[in-house]
């Protein structure tokens, strides 16, 4: 088989799902020993702030290049033009209106649901921030809420873009 056959071999939804799916365990895995020799090491003080700062910093490049592909269409960097960065078969979210404001929902996420197993929910939480920081380096003027997270104990996470203009 050359590599023109490789680039013609098709697989079902269900087996894309299941390949995103363990490659998402193993982000989730590796974050969550990453996390857990961090605060071993240095404490939970010191190690919370460097997985804070390794996260921002996370954030801050995703946000960076969401904001260079805006740019380059010549688009206005609104949240609307924010193109979303996570694989749609493998989380299930919706958009919904809750008092006059879109929201997102997200009712599965593999990430959370990983590390809930393990039971390091409030040191994945961290994790959550990668959010504000993706926002913030695609557009200060726009701040990203988490009203809900399942790693909180909330039955899903529900977050919002908000502008911080006053209008």
């Amino acid at each position: 088989m050359d590599a023109n056959d490789n680039e013609k071999e098709m697989i079902t939804k269900e087996e894309a799902l299941r390949q995103i799916r363990l490659s998402l365990r193993r982000t989730s895995l590796m974050y969550h020993y990453f996390s857990k020799v961090i605060l071993e090491d240095l404490g939970e003080e010191r190690g919370t702030a460097l997985i804070r700062k390794a996260i921002h910093e996370y954030g801050f490049h995703i946000g960076r290049d969401a904001r260079r592909k805006v740019d380059e269409k010549g688009l206005a960097p609104v949240a609307e033009n924010f193109e979303s960065d996570l694989p749609m078969l493998a989380w299930n979210r919706e958009a919904v209106i809750v008092q006059g404001e879109k929201r997102v929902r997200i009712h599965h996420c593999p990430l959370g649901e990983e590390w809930l197993q393990l039971g390091s929910g409030q040191t994945a939480r961290l994790y959550c921030f990668v959010d504000q920081a993706k926002t913030q380096a695609f557009n200060p003027d726009y701040e990203y809420i988490h009203i809900k997270n399942i790693l909180d104990g909330d039955p899903y996470c529900e977050m919002v873009i908000r502008s911080l203009k006053k209008d």
